[in-house]
């Protein structure tokens, strides 16, 4: 099998939260020796604008306009290491640098967007209590918000809804108590529940099978630290019960891979601060190393 080589992106934007800390993540992963385990170059870090405390007064968002104007510097690198004939892993950061991994994908064709994230990040932002774009960035993506931040350079959507599948959500209870608009119908939703009945090997195959139909140039892994298990990975900001196993994470990343239609992935909300003895950091490199080994298959091409 053709493979190619990964390429790690650091993008270590907080302007999707309140708060500090996800800024370290890169660093940390890289330190325990995630560049080296699976034969990575090491190609940038995209530098990030100050944060405005206060959110947007034209949209309810934190840093809209600054999020808005660094997602196409995101893109630019995802899409130089695209041409270079490399696999992007993209290293956060908040869960809005997903608007410029997208973004660049939407500038060469249509594709998938495999959304593993222990939140389904749908709200809206009169619905976001702390007008936090990390918890609205696949609305944002798919055409749900602000025109500033679902139509950067007139490419709206930067996905479209049928072409993601949100695997691993468990915060429905803060989505009901907040109101947050509901996953729209033509986007397929796994949520955690679904995966305990189906069993993760089951829904992630499913998921793979709707992201690698006709029509799709390939898909994107989103991989939020938040989708495992509360008791495993502490080292989160938003901590809710339950989630998956650190072997359920390296089953459905290792299946989104051995897929051959993957084209990227990020990495995003791992909190070294809240990390107390770094035992987090070094599980999840390891789940990353086993999963992703030290080179990913070449999408194929459909005739």
């Amino acid at each position: 099998m053709s493979t190619l080589p990964y390429a790690i992106i650091e993008a270590p934007s907080t302007l999707g939260l309140a708060t500090d800390g996800v800024e370290r993540l890169a660093s940390t992963l890289l330190e325990a020796g995630l560049s080296e385990r699976i034969g990575a170059r090491h190609a940038g870090q995209i530098q990030v604008p100050r944060k405005n405390p206060v959110p947007d007064p034209d949209t309810g968002t934190l840093n809209a306009p600054a999020i808005a104007e660094w997602s196409p510097k995101l893109a630019d690198a995802v899409e130089k290491v695209l041409d270079a004939g490399e696999f992007p892993v993209v290293l956060g950061g908040d869960c809005t640098i997903l608007l410029g991994s997208m973004l660049a994908l939407k500038r060469r064709g249509r594709y998938g967007l495999l959304f593993i994230d222990g939140n389904a990040d749908f709200f809206q932002p009169e619905a976001e209590p702390n007008g936090e774009g990390a918890s609205m960035d696949l609305a944002f993506a798919t055409g749900h918000g602000p025109a500033l931040l679902t139509n950067i350079e007139g490419r709206f959507p930067l996905v479209r809804p049928e072409d993601v599948v949100a695997f691993a959500f468990r915060d429905h209870q803060d989505q009901s108590e907040y109101g947050s608009q509901p996953l729209p119908p033509e986007l397929r939703a796994y949520d955690l529940p679904a995966i305990r009945r189906l069993g993760v090997e089951a829904a992630a195959r499913a998921a793979i099978d709707h992201l690698t139909r006709a029509g799709l140039d390939g898909f994107f892994i989103h991989m939020d630290a938040d989708c495992l298990d509360d008791s495993i990975m502490p080292a989160v900001d938003f901590r809710v019960p339950g989630g998956l196993s650190w072997e359920e994470l390296e089953t459905a990343l290792r299946i989104a891979l051995e897929a051959g239609m993957a084209v990227g992935l990020e990495v995003t909300i791992y909190n070294p601060q809240l990390d107390k003895d770094g035992g987090a950091g070094r599980r999840l490199v390891d789940v990353l190393a086993a999963a992703l080994g030290t080179a990913a298959p070449i999408p194929r091409q459909e005739n």
